[in-house]
């Protein structure tokens, strides 16, 4: 009597946590379904990873104005190939005093030569060309300059050590045109104003015909810079080109 006493206790005493440890599996096997098939966990978090698949697949499909943009630059590049400005080999002519240095991509070209113990240096700009289309009937020296195509130039003179002699040129067809003349000094910082000299045309006329004579022996005379705007004008076509490609590897990336 007294042993199933005991055993109703202890069956009773069982039973409820034997409900608990039933009711919890269950609980486990619905939360393990619900997992599995997405309904609590499953899609939660598959949502976000689903969002950025699509975020990285949107991106990663052009859009049809970039498919636009790129027929247009693929008709502009034909174009350019097709013109006649861009002669890959542009030899200098005989006698050219200077040694070129062309780096593609870049906006000048350098020139340099010795000249009796002196460093002559010449960056040369692009061209800044006139088509003829907007010309007047005006007949002055100044309008005429201003119809003529040209190309800007800074030129330095120095020698072994200390100031070296900077001018700013202009050269037209034929004929070179100084526009300022300073006195450089590698010393003095750029924080410091260093006086630069009057204009160049306010000089005595004798004294600009003389440093035009200066810079004549020196190698910047019209042979050289008639040859120069050519080359010029060839490196601008060829830098267009270089760069129509650049901008359409950019968008096709």
């Amino acid at each position: 009597m007294a042993f199933t006493t005991i055993l109703r206790r202890s069956i009773s005493s069982v039973m409820p946590l034997a409900v608990r440890v039933v009711q919890r599996n269950r609980h486990h096997s619905a939360l393990f379904t619900a997992l599995y098939h997405g309904s609590l966990f499953h899609k939660p978090s598959l949502r976000p990873f689903a969002s950025t698949l699509h975020f990285y697949s949107s991106s990663a499909k052009r859009p049809s104005s970039d498919d636009s943009l790129l027929r247009v630059l693929e008709s502009e590049i034909k174009c350019a190939e097709e013109s006649d400005d861009h002669d890959e080999n542009e030899e200098a002519p005989d006698g050219f005093p200077f040694e070129i240095q062309d780096n593609p991509g870049q906006q000048t070209i350098s020139l340099a030569r010795e000249y009796q113990g002196e460093v002559i240096k010449v960056e040369v700009h692009m061209p800044d060309l006139v088509t003829g289309e907007d010309d007047d009937d005006n007949n002055d020296d100044d309008n005429e300059k201003g119809n003529q195509s040209s190309i800007p130039l800074v030129v330095s003179v120095s020698k072994k050590n200390g100031p070296f002699l900077e001018f700013g040129c202009t050269a037209f067809p034929d004929e070179i045109a100084i526009d300022s003349l300073s006195v450089k000094n590698p010393e003095i910082s750029e924080e410091q104003i260093a006086y630069e000299g009057p204009d160049f045309t306010d000089l005595d006329e004798n004294l600009q015909k003389a440093f035009h004579k200066y810079l004549e022996i020196r190698g910047i005379k019209p042979s050289t810079t008639n040859f120069l705007h050519e080359y010029m004008i060839n490196k601008d076509s060829k830098e267009y080109l270089l760069w129509l490609k650049n901008l359409k590897k950019f968008v096709e990336a």
